[in-house]
């Protein structure tokens, strides 16, 4: 179905906007991401691509706070998110500050978009990758919630700008999967460069997608030891059956002392020489610091990670760790993650059976 029609006047989207400056509602000159509101209204601009949508992936910790907040209701949450996105012309959670990424059809490229850079035609089915939380979204219709795996089927569309990133979706990968894949793509490539050959990796949420993303990344290294912490009985479940994780441990990670400790009886007293965040909740930041040794690498991916937490609890307890931030965005992210799926048929099993459905 054809994106709709909205009475704008067309010499409004006329030259070049690479940063999608002339979308942004409030504050006037914030970039779309930092904007409280963008337009998502028709035509494109010359520069723009136009993305008939046929799903979202919620970033996992903006989707575990609307879960949460509408206590599970599928009916309740439609209503939050289609609100939500009405209000902000994006789908951005102004709790978490995250949004998440989507899979559509291109229905219109415009004349100075750079195809010669990021070459798409009409008719391309892509999945993007820069976040939902800046991309001008229009929803007429919810089609399905997924709770189990933080989708949303809808009807509507979205404007890529010129310096958006995107992916045409692979032909030996289902849809869905590589949706999953690909929404979390940064987080395994950023284990690429971070693990080194003899080092124990700490996986803080390692039982879930980027979890075990970045847990088999890790392992391609020789004399790697990997170490899943989570929560749920489910996921720790999973993470137990996986082969690249050498130990699991159950426990909370709200609870810093705690998860301290049990790293420190699994690692001998060394600790971790990296220790990755891929948890979708708030307050994990401590759990991290204290379970990576001096001059060791704790690494942020999760979006409900708080910078003023993890600096300032960092240097309360006097630990000398390489802080990082997640990037969503590593060159060659996209390629690396897929190519996971397809180097090990366990991790393919295991993606198939969650998110094809």
């Amino acid at each position: 179905m054809p994106a709709d029609k909205r009475t704008l006047d067309p010499k409004d989207r006329k030259g070049i906007d690479p940063f999608g400056l002339g979308r942004v509602k409030e504050p006037k000159g914030s970039l779309p991401q930092q904007a409280d509101s963008v337009d998502p209204s028709l035509p494109i601009g010359e520069d723009e691509l136009l993305i008939e949508v046929e799903c979202l992936n919620i970033d996992s910790a903006s989707f575990h706070q609307i879960k949460q907040a509408n206590e599970s209701d599928l009916a309740r949450m439609e209503k939050h998110i289609l609100d939500l996105v009405a209000r902000r012309g994006k789908h951005h959670n102004p709790v978490t500050g995250s949004g998440g990424m989507l899979i559509g059809r291109v229905t219109e490229v415009g004349p100075k978009f750079p195809v010669e850079e990021k070459p798409v035609k009409v008719g391309d089915r892509i999945a993007t990758l820069v976040s939902l939380s800046l991309t001008p979204l229009s929803i007429r219709k919810i089609v399905k919630i997924h709770p189990s795996i933080d989708r949303v089927d809808i009807e509507g569309h979205a404007i890529l700008f010129a310096t958006g990133l995107f992916a045409r979706l692979p032909s030996d990968i289902p849809d869905k999967v590589a949706l999953a894949v690909l929404d979390v793509a940064g987080a395994p490539a950023q284990t690429k460069n971070l693990v080194k050959d003899g080092d124990t990796v700490v996986i803080v949420g390692g039982g879930g997608k980027s979890g075990v993303l970045c847990a088999y990344e890790a392992k391609k290294k020789k004399g790697v030891k990997t170490i899943a912490i989570d929560y749920s009985d489910a996921a720790v479940a999973r993470a137990k059956g996986l082969p690249f994780f050498d130990q699991v441990i159950q426990g909370d990670a709200r609870n810093a002392v705690a998860i301290f400790e049990k790293v420190r009886e699994a690692t001998g007293g060394k600790l971790a020489d990296v220790v990755i965040n891929v948890a979708n909740i708030p307050e994990t930041e401590m759990s991290c610091i204290l379970a990576c040794k001096p001059k060791g690498i704790v690494y942020y991916f999760s979006m409900a990670t708080s910078f003023t937490r993890a600096a300032l609890g960092a240097e309360g307890v006097g630990a000398d760790v390489d802080l990082r931030i997640g990037n969503g965005y590593t060159e060659g992210h996209a390629d690396l993650s897929l190519n996971l799926l397809r180097e090990s048929p366990v991790l393919r099993k295991l993606f198939e059976e969650t998110y094809a459905g």
